[in-house]
């Protein structure tokens, strides 16, 4: 999938807490990625603590809106050590390290991986959990859905032989 690395860079920082750092990257994110417009438009007329609040509610309190791909195909069972041991395999193939800071499963982590090398595999992998992550954040209508609306439009149609 050759040109999305810009958008996969700016959906994962759309994904991930949204700190300072994030609110000085919003008209950088704004230009760079137009398909994420409506998620950085909100973001940049919310108010920090409220943006914060809302980011919290939604992806900290149930894993309704996990933001960890095995989650969806694994739940909280000894399979998922295993996926998560071949995502750190996958990063480590293409010379990248996995800090302790987040689990290698993070779809923020998955995103920026993806920027960084162009191998979608993974996103191709867990299409299905994109999918249902989408769904869900499209039916509480949170602008984070948005962000998962533009990296699902960049992969190809789920096939029936994909993890579930």
């Amino acid at each position: 999938m050759p040109g999305f690395e810009v958008l996969y860079q700016a959906a994962a920082l759309c994904l991930t807490y949204p700190d300072e750092d994030f609110r000085a990257r919003l008209p950088l994110l704004r230009e760079a990625a137009p398909q994420l417009r409506e998620f950085t438009d909100h973001a940049t007329v919310t108010a920090q603590p409220d943006l914060q609040a809302h980011y919290v509610e939604v992806f900290d309190f149930k894993n309704r809106h996990s933001l960890y791909l095995s989650w969806w195909s694994d739940g909280d069972t000894r399979r998922r050590g295993m996926s998560l041991v071949r995502f750190k395999e996958l990063y480590r193939a293409h010379g990248l390290e996995c800090t302790d800071e987040e689990l290698p499963d993070f779809l923020p982590a998955v995103l920026e991986f993806t920027s960084r090398t162009g191998e979608t595999g993974p996103l191709v992998e867990y299409r299905d959990a994109l999918e249902q992550l989408r769904s869900r954040l499209t039916a509480v209508g949170t602008p984070y859905a948005c962000v998962l609306d533009a990296v699902c439009a960049t992969l190809p149609p789920a096939t029936a032989g994909a993890r579930r």
